[in-house]
């Protein structure tokens, strides 16, 4: 199978197969993502796709897409014990008394968090005389037109859509197979650095606890250093990513805005729940950068790492490939989590 992570910048694509043991990860590519302003025509996306199964050099023809941060929906609520097909009903006829806004033309899934056990060890409502919880859900939503230009896409690539998932839910999906451990028992929080937009997620012992986005991204570092040190982009890119120590005081100025914001978040969430956030683990082009990763853990007073998003596959990469995963790695954390939701 393939998934596919449409970046504003960079397309990330992995190729995924079942065989005796388990998945394996057998090939990646990073492609430039196409031309476009707000929106992707549906002749455009295929084209596109079809250059992605040509660099993935496979036969595969079932794919899943992710959807970026500006085109889905993510929330978590809780609501009362009803069957799923009910729950889509609510959040379409009624979207803004649950996720406080109004989403015309949408179309919803839910995903129901299993119930945590009690002292006793069963679930919550099962305990004789307790009252029963309300549920705790995950609900995705998304314009039914997107959605349909993006099974149009596919269908003219001659591909078969398995799943559409927002970029948020690969996020979450790549780390707790990653890291199950830390998932379960720790508050911790997920930041993606983008192109345009950083996204976090703060996670509290398995629960979504915070979702947000921060308009800033790699390509505003980036800009901002190019224009400091006058200097063009592609060698800002690569002084970024390269860790040279000469300009750290300017590439400390670009980042400064952005360790700010999340620090406000994780304020938020730790006011609110009256918990730490233990870990932050950042993924995305710029996490491959140890200065940005040191200058968001002095900002943020968090340790700030990275992770990999293929620990729960076998690699069976081309040489090359097995070569090159250490240092994209923290690219392909949406992407694997998108598979991850199809598989």
């Amino acid at each position: 199978m393939i998934s596919v992570d449409l970046g504003a910048r960079t397309t990330k694509a992995v190729l995924l197969e079942q065989r005796s043991g388990g998945w394996e990860l057998c090939r990646y590519a990073l492609l430039d993502a196409p031309i476009f302003d707000k929106k992707i025509s549906s002749e455009l996306l295929a084209e596109h796709l079809r250059n992605v199964v040509e660099a993935l050099a496979t036969p595969a023809r079932h794919v899943t897409l992710s959807l970026g941060l500006d085109d889905a929906v993510v929330r978590q609520v809780d609501l009362p014990h009803i069957p799923v097909d009910e729950m889509r009903q609510v959040f379409k006829n009624n979207s803004k008394s649950y996720l406080q806004q109004d989403l015309p033309g949408h179309v919803f899934d839910c995903y129901i968090f299993p119930p945590k056990p009690t002292a006793a060890g069963k679930p919550a409502e099962a305990v004789k005389g307790a009252a029963i919880p309300k549920l705790k859900v995950l609900v995705t939503g998304a314009k039914q037109q997107l959605i349909n230009d993006f099974t149009d896409a596919i269908k003219s690539a001659n591909l078969v859509a398995d799943h559409i998932v927002p970029g948020y839910v690969g996020l979450i999906n790549a780390f707790e197979s990653s890291l199950p451990e830390v998932f379960a028992n720790e508050s911790v929080a997920l930041v993606d650095i983008g192109f345009k937009r950083t996204s976090i997620c703060v996670l509290d012992r398995g629960e979504v606890a915070l979702m947000r986005v921060v308009n800033i991204g790699g390509d505003k570092l980036t800009t901002g250093l190019a224009e400091a040190m006058n200097i063009t982009y592609a060698e800002a890119e690569g002084i970024k990513v390269g860790m040279a120590p000469e300009v750290q005081s300017m590439l400390e100025l670009q980042v400064l805005p952005l360790g700010r914001e999340l620090r406000a978040s994780l304020d938020f969430f730790e006011h609110q729940r009256d918990r730490a956030v233990s870990q932050v683990f950042v993924s995305g082009g710029s996490a491959r950068s140890e200065m940005i990763l040191e200058m968001l853990r002095a900002e943020m007073i968090v340790e700030c790492k990275t992770w990999d998003p293929t620990v729960s596959f076998r690699l069976a990469l081309p040489g090359h490939q097995t070569a090159e995963i250490e240092h994209i790695r923290s690219q392909l954390t949406v992407a694997v989590g998108a598979a991850l939701a199809a598989i």
